[in-house]
């Protein structure tokens, strides 16, 4: 049986960690660097660096961070934001990043999908998707949540597979910051319907939440950033926890 991964989130913007709430009201929580070691010290799986804000301009800065977390910690890291290129994918992953996650570019040019694949194979390639359940239905937004489609969330879960994407990032908006627990109906639907892994994001407020995606929700990693970041749930104990739940973890 596979283990189940626990995947800290950084959300990153001006070179500092943030978090919010519904993806909006942002505070600080720290320096990446700092938090990515303390992280992969304490026995995080992964990690995942989203630079929520960015565009082409800050695109060096985010190298040069990449180049620091690469120095510091011996886990996988998978680096999102503003990603639209083969040529930005090589770039990150010479300063060496293991994956990236792209969301809106794929969205705007699902070719991507197939070109990052075909050219880094599929297990450098996540596919994030946010999206909101609106009247029943799940809807796919772009652009750090802001920008609603009409594109419905399995149908793209779907063709983002049949492209090569190597993972799903799932975050459901309506969950993300609550605390309320994630989105098990619809990543129980998602793991379902394909075959590649599921990351389940948003809503993490307890340890019960966590045992509850990866049965109910069928997850195959879970991401949180605001329960590590300011030390509600720590890894060990997490961990701890969902081993004495019969849930393989790597400890």
């Amino acid at each position: 049986m596979l283990t189940k991964r626990i995947i800290p989130c950084l959300d990153i913007k001006n070179g500092r960690t943030v978090k919010g709430v519904n993806f909006v009201d942002l505070r600080d929580a720290g320096d990446p660097v700092e938090l990515a070691k303390q992280y992969a010290d304490h026995g995080a799986d992964e990690l995942v660096f989203l630079d929520i804000a960015a565009t082409l301009e800050n695109r060096g800065t985010t190298l040069d961070m990449v180049l620091h977390v690469a120095e510091q910690v011996n886990i996988p890291f998978t680096v999102g934001g503003g990603i639209s290129s083969v040529e930005h994918v090589d770039a990150l992953l010479q300063c060496g990043a293991d994956k990236v996650s792209i969301n809106s570019s794929a969205v705007k040019r699902p070719e991507l999908i197939n070109e990052l694949a075909d050219k880094f194979g599929s297990q450098c390639v996540v596919v994030a998707i946010d999206a909101k359940q609106i009247d029943g239905e799940w809807f796919v937004h772009l652009a750090g949540g802001t920008i609603p489609t009409d594109i419905k969330l399995f149908e793209w879960a779907k063709e983002v597979e049949e492209r090569g994407a190597g993972e799903i990032l799932f975050t459901s908006m309506n969950h993300d910051g609550t605390k309320n627990g994630f989105a098990n109906d619809a990543l129980a639907k998602l793991s379902e319907e394909l075959n590649i892994p599921i990351i389940a994001s948003g809503g993490a407020g307890n340890v019960q939440h966590f045992i509850d995606t990866f049965e109910k929700g069928k997850s195959d990693a879970a991401l949180a950033a605001s329960v590590f970041h300011f030390g509600e749930i720590p890894i060990p104990e997490l961990k701890k926890e969902l081993k004495a739940n019969n849930i393989e973890v790597r400890l």
